[in-house]
Parts: structure tokens; C-alpha cells; sequence
């Protein structure tokens, strides 16, 4: 008799057999309705200041959405940025800091060099040199700077291979992180980035080092933010140029301001 009370309790335990499946009554929506699209734009050394859009979640309750567009990261061609497809090789970060209105204020936070660009300097029969230094800008921005070089055949010569010695090796890569560290840590950021578009670095190593073996395709190969300074919003202005002796021109949204290269 037990056992047959067991039996019937079995059967009326499982109540959800009956219902069907649970939340099937709910109606589906599409969760792009609750998002809104901010602008992103990039500081004021790169030509094209609005350089793409991002999606967030539309602020609710305890939820505000600004707190979850700052500090996005974001990788962009430098060939976009500057309108020019001789620099499509290099891959710029931008971090998200501030958002005013519907667009998100972006600083530098790196550097690098596409794949298929490091791939098309690696060649046989010579010498690549690789040198990292870690570097403190004025306005403390601290970074992890990485150089690369390749070894070229002198004036004249007949011989097939261009190998540097180890010594020689020494001596570049000494002279690779001095060069680096000195362009680095006498300015602040804005202005190392004015020095990195145009490889200024890169053509300074080239020259220096061609007394001890020459090089060719000397470039930063990547720069890795490593720390920041707390945030400043007044610099941040000054980065985009909203702040500071120079007028801001209104730009449309496919045009970007007139920025003036560096030599």
C-alpha cells in the first residue's frame, strides 16, 4: 500500500508536464531597440576626426550608459584616419575616455604594424635587429615602444648575404633604445604621436646607426600603453583641440580638420 502511494504521488509531482514549455507566451524583442549609436572621435594630429560609430545600451534605472562606452578600445587604419593608403600598414588604438553629447572623446592608447606588412620585410640572407624600451612621456603617459630593423648590402658589394655581427648587433640596438628613449621622454604625447605617423623615429635610427652597419625599413613595429595618468578632462579638450589658442572648425561628417604633417 505504500508503495502504491508513492506511485500516485509520482504522477501529480512534475506540474510543468501539462503547462508546456516555460516563457512560451513571451513575446520577443529585439534588443537593438534599446541601444543608441554615439560617434566616436579621434584626436585632433589624425585628419579624419569622426572615424566610426558604436552601439550601448540606452541608460535605465541604476544603468547609465556612458559608464560602459569610457574605456572602449578601438583599432583603426591609420590610412583612414589620414586619408592616405601609404600608411595602410599601421594599425592605431584608440581608448574612449569621455563622452560628450552623442560623441565619445578617444586619446592614443597604441600602435602597430599589420601582419602581412612585418611578413613582406622578412627576408633570407640578412640580418633583423629588434630592440624594446619602456618610455615615460612629460605628461606621464608610460609605454612600451618596440623597434625592428633589417640589415642592407653597402655601396658596392658583391656579396650575397648582409649579416651583422653580434657586436654590431649590440651596438644598434644600444643605439635603437637611445634614440627612442630621448624622442620619447622630452615631449608629451600628443606630440610623440605627431613624430610616429610620419616614422621620423624610424628615419633617425636609419641615420645614426649607418655608421656601424646599414639599415633599411627601420620602423616602430608597436607601441603597448602600459600606464596612464588619472584622467584630466582639460587635457583630454586640448587633445582634441576644444581647448587652448586654436579655433575648432565645425566639421560635417565625412570631413575632417586640416592637420598639418610633421616633418
Amino acid at each position: 500500500r505504500a508503495a502504491a502511494g508513492d506511485e500516485r504521488m509520482a504522477y501529480g509531482k512534475n506540474k510543468r508536464l501539462s503547462k508546456g514549455k516555460k516563457g512560451k507566451g513571451k513575446k520577443a524583442v529585439d534588443p537593438f531597440t534599446k541601444k543608441d549609436w554615439y560617434d566616436i572621435k579621434a584626436p585632433s594630429v589624425f585628419q579624419v576626426r569622426n572615424c566610426g560609430k558604436t552601439l550601448v545600451t540606452r541608460s535605465s534605472g541604476m544603468r547609465v550608459a556612458t559608464d560602459f562606452l569610457k574605456g572602449r578600445i578601438l583599432e583603426v587604419n591609420l590610412a583612414d584616419l589620414n586619408k592616405d593608403e601609404d600608411q595602410n600598414y599601421r594599425k592605431i588604438k584608440l581608448q574612449m575616455l569621455d563622452v560628450s553629447g552623442k560623441n565619445c572623446l578617444c586619446n592614443f592608447y597604441g600602435m602597430d604594424m599589420t601582419t602581412d606588412k612585418i611578413r613582406s620585410l622578412v627576408k633570407k640572407w640578412q640580418s633583423t635587429i629588434e630592440c624594446t624600451v619602456d618610455v615615460t612621456t612629460t605628461d606621464a603617459y608610460k609605454m612600451r615602444m618596440s623597434c625592428i630593423a633589417f640589415t642592407k648590402k653597402r655601396q658596392n658589394q658583391l656579396k650575397k648575404t648582409t649579416y651583422a655581427q653580434t657586436a654590431q648587433i649590440r651596438a644598434i640596438k644600444k643605439k635603437m633604445a637611445d634614440i627612442m628613449t630621448k624622442e620619447s621622454t622630452t615631449v608629451d604625447l600628443k606630440d610623440l604621436v605627431k613624430k610616429f605617423i610620419p616614422n621620423s623615429i624610424g628615419n633617425q635610427i636609419e641615420q645614426a646607426c649607418q655608421s656601424i652597419y646599414p639599415l633599411k625599413d627601420v620602423y616602430i613595429r608597436k607601441v603597448k600603453m602600459l600606464k596612464q595618468p588619472k584622467f584630466d578632462i582639460t587635457k583630454l579638450m586640448e587633445v582634441h583641440g576644444n581647448a587652448g589658442s586654436e579655433p575648432v572648425v565645425a566639421t560635417t561628417a565625412d570631413e575632417g580638420t586640416k592637420v598639418d604633417r610633421a616633418e
